[in-house]
This record gives structure tokens, sequence and C-alpha cells, in this order.
């Protein structure tokens, strides 16, 4: 096996918390006045600063702390965690624009890095002479740029403002001509930051499917994003930091899995030992699985795909009668309800099971909570289990065509995305 494009061992880094900030002349006089007479001049400007809470003596943080992977030619990483669990540390450190306190990285190829809006631009230069200054820090030779020139022109549609200095550009001028400029000069290893939630929809997709193009071309991409539909889309394998530490390294989709899981306090399965689970007057609720079209579990899904709902429970009174009822929510509200039309009586003391089989191009993206109950309304109205928010799933869409977007790649709301038939003839 060749030799991986990136291959960090035990990169830490580490932060003294505070800022001291000495603005003012007599301030930058008094702050040497110590050095000099060999005292530490924060123990006596944090005094004098005490009530700004800029400085915080002896605070450290592990921004970073013993990270170790590997990134093989051709592959897509998604990093993903928390906002201040490390991500963008990390390709600060890979992108050589900072160091680690401890460990070392070893990248074989050049390095292209988008890692926020604007860096690298000059704001007094114009979008072209940016684009020149990228590809020379890049290691490329103007003829090379040249070559290039128009294509990344073209791709970041800035082909009217490209002689305005970017100091005048927006937030999403810029990410178009940075993209564009990281993404067309051919680097081996592309290090791409959370910068796409800046650009539009259809930006986003073309960003994607150039970042697509990319890795199949045999280069190298670290993708850090919180949207968790296009890292499943687009990266195979995924990295979760949590507070500077790799606390799951696996496929992309099984990572997402977890991580959705944890932020939310729920997973795809629920399952309760006999003591712990919920129901009374003799139901006791076992558990509970969101599963693929394949049956497997699983907490990330395709929307053009079926999803199935498994639901296990003990009778231990004969002669009940009862049903299921299954409610989802997302961003606060109901998406929708569904309950069994029927409450079927069951004769025999034992175990049951009851799936639900939900059609694909129903839910919008998203991340979903399940809550499950099972009661009577027939007759004697009595709940016997209500589990709350206790299986949770996300949903993504794709850029393969399929789905109720189509090939439409701007603002999409709504809970639910259901793919309708449309009719169109001409009557005149």
């Amino acid at each position: 096996m060749s030799e991986p494009a990136i291959h960090a061992m035990g990169l830490s880094k580490l932060f003294t918390l505070g800022v001291f900030d000495r603005r003012a002349l007599h301030e930058e006089i008094t702050y040497w006045w110590h050095r000099i007479r060999g005292r530490n001049p924060l123990d006596y400007m944090g005094k004098i600063k005490a009530n700004t809470n800029t400085y915080q003596d002896g605070n450290k943080l592990w921004a970073l702390k013993d990270i170790t992977f590997s990134v093989h030619q051709g592959e897509v990483l998604g990093v993903i965690g928390r906002n201040g669990a490390g991500k963008s540390t990390l390709l600060k450190i890979l992108g050589r624009i900072t160091a680690p306190t401890h460990g070392e990285a070893i990248i074989n190829g050049r390095v292209g890095s988008l890692l926020e809006v604007g860096t690298g631009f000059h704001p007094e230069l114009t979008g072209r002479e940016n684009i020149y200054m990228n590809g020379t820090i890049l290691g490329m030779k103007k003829k090379e740029v040249d070559r290039k020139l128009d294509e990344i022109v073209a791709f970041s549609e800035m082909e009217k403002f490209i002689e305005t200095p970017v100091k005048r550009y927006s937030s999403g001028m810029y990410v178009r001509l940075a993209f564009a400029v990281a993404a067309h000069m051919e680097p081996e290893i592309l290090l791409v930051d959370e910068v796409l939630a800046v650009g539009d929809m259809e930006f986003q997709k073309k960003c994607l499917g150039k970042m697509q193009d990319v890795s199949e071309s045999g280069r190298t991409i670290l993708f850090v994003s919180h949207n968790m539909p296009a890292i499943t889309r687009l990266c195979s394998k995924a990295i979760l930091l949590d507070k500077g530490r790799i606390t799951m390294e696996g496929d992309a989709e099984d990572v997402v899995s977890r991580y959705v899981a944890r932020s939310l306090g729920s997973s795809a399965v629920r399952e309760w030992a006999e003591k712990d689970a919920p129901g009374e007057h003799g139901i006791k609720l076992r558990s509970i699985s969101i599963l693929d079209m394949n049956g497997q579990p699983t907490g990330s899904l395709d929307i053009r795909n079926k999803i199935k709902i498994r639901i296990f429970y003990e009778i231990s009174v004969a002669e009940l009668r009862f049903r299921c009822a299954v409610n989802f929510h997302t961003q606060g509200v109901c998406a929708f309800t569904a309950v069994e039309p029927v409450e079927h009586i069951h004769h025999q003391k034992g175990c049951y099971e009851t799936e639900i089989d939900i059609p694909g191009n129903i839910f919008a993206e998203g991340e979903y909570l399940v809550t499950i109950g099972i009661f009577a309304s027939r007759g004697k109205k009595l709940r016997y289990c209500w589990a709350v928010d206790a299986v949770a799933f996300m949903i993504y869409d794709t850029i393969e065509g399929g789905s109720a977007r189509g090939d439409y790649a701007e603002g999409f709301g709504g809970v639910m995305r259901p793919l309708l038939q449309w009719r169109k003839k001409y009557i005149g």
C-alpha cells in the first residue's frame, strides 16, 4: 500500500486562555518595565485589568490531545464535532498555519486550504490579482495560473466583479472566489473548513460536486462541516472530535449516526432491561429500532429509501386490546403522527413485534425524534406506554436525483418532502 497522503501522530495543541490586552502606551511601558525588572508582567497587569476578564491566570486548554489518524490518497475524510471540539485547529495545523505543541504530521503532497472566508486574500487587491497571489503561494507558475484563470472565474460566477478589490466583496462573494481558487489550483490535498454554509444552495451543490470530482481524480480532501447530510454523501470515512480527542473513527454514516444520536440524546436503537422497561397495566416496551431498507439498524438514511420502525414489547396479561402510535418531531414541531387503524385484541401473553414501513421521499432533510405510544381508546381509555423521544434518525437528501428536489438546488422549506406526480400538457 502506498504512503498515506496525511499521517498525523499524537498531534496536540495547548492554548493559554485569556487575552492580555495592551492598547495604551502606558500599559505597554508598564509591561516592559516589569519584564526588565525580572518580574512576570501578567501578575501585575492582571491586577490592573482584573475587572475586564481579559486575562485568566493559569488557565490552559488542550484544543487537541493525542490526535492520530491516516488519510490515504483519494479519500475524503469528514471531520465532525461540536463547536470548540478542535476541528478548525486540526486543519490549521495540517495547513501549516499554526504549529502543534506536541506530535507531528507527515503531509505527502501540495496542500490547498480553504479554512475561513477570505483566508489568504489581500483586501486591497482585485479578485484577479488575488487569484494570482494564491496560485503563487501554492507554488504554481504564472503560466499554470493563466491556464486555469478562466475556469476559476467561470466557476465562481464572479465575472462582473473580478476587477473589483475584494474588500468590497460580500461574505458569499468571498466564498465563491476562495473555493474556486482552492479547488482549481490542483492541490494533492484540499482542506475545507465550514465555509460552504455561507454560500447559497446552488453554489453549495456546485462545491460538493467539485469536491467529488477532486476526490475521484485521486486527490485527498479533509472536510470539516456541521452539515451532516453533506458529510454522509461526500465522505467515505469520518472522525468525531470531542474536547480535542478522537472519540470515533470509521465509516461516515456510522460516525454521523453516533454524533446525531449523542446530539439528540437518542440513538437509532433503544433497548430496556425488564426492570427498567417503560409501561404499565400488563405491557412492557422492550426495544425500538430504526431499520434501513435491508433491515439493518441505522441512524442515517437516504431520503429516497424506505424506513422501517420495529417495536418489540411484552404482554403479561391476556386479552388486552390496544393499538400503537408513532410521532415524529423535528425542529421543535410535529412532522406527523401515525396510528394503527385498528385496536387488536392480544389473546395470549408473551412477546409481540410491530413493524411500520414508511416509504421513501416522505421526510425532508434533518434530524427526527420518534415517540412511541401504546394505548386503548375504544371503551375503557387507557395509556399503557408512552416513550418520548425514544429513538432518533437523520435524513439526508441526494445530489444524484430521484428525490423531490430534482435538480432544484435552492432553499427547500418544510419538514415533509413527498415526491409527487406532476403532469403537464399543452392546451393552446
